[in-house]
């Protein structure tokens, strides 16, 4: 997937590999902080590496720097429910936001989701969601959701949810 930002820019949405887990835990610390990220050790972002998609600098400020990321990952079968993956820790570095980059990786998301054979994508946000609207994406409730996701949702963090057909 590919976005022009600016005539000099264009940016693509990357596979990550293990060796950019401290790179994607670094992007991701911020959002810990903050409260919109569920706190996760650098472990997990080892262990989770191959998961990510991942967007670097490529405007000549901080050539290769880690702009962006978010995951995916399939989610347990359940009965009755159509293979569903998990679209989570979307990060966008601050001073990035708003350039396009997280429209760019949620429509890589649903590339990567419809060629893995998923046919819905869930998420959790404690934002407003509107990037997620603007993909097509509908709220749902969190009984509505997988249930296995869903019992890991921590309520104290009002997380709206999030569902799309693919």
């Amino acid at each position: 997937m590919t976005a022009t930002l600016r005539p000099s820019a264009v940016l693509r949405a990357v596979r990550a590999a293990g060796t950019d887990a401290p790179a994607l835990y670094a992007l991701s610390v911020p959002f810990m902080r903050s409260g919109a990220l569920r706190e996760r050790t650098p472990d997990a972002y080892r262990r989770a590496g191959d998961t990510f998609l991942m967007v670097r600098a490529e405007d000549g400020a901080a050539p290769g720097r880690l702009d962006a990321c978010v995951a995916l990952r399939a989610l347990a079968p359940e009965a009755g429910r159509p293979s569903t993956g998990l679209l989570h820790n979307l990060c966008v570095r601050t001073g990035r936001q708003g350039a396009g980059l997280g429209s760019l990786l949620v429509t890589a998301v649903l590339a990567e989701a419809r060629r893995r054979g998923l046919r819905a994508l869930v998420t959790a946000t404690t934002g407003g969601g509107e990037l997620f609207l603007r993909h097509g994406f509908r709220e749902i409730t969190a009984a509505a959701a997988p249930a296995e996701w869903a019992a890991g949702l921590d309520p104290a963090r009002h997380s709206r949810v999030f569902t799309r057909e693919i």
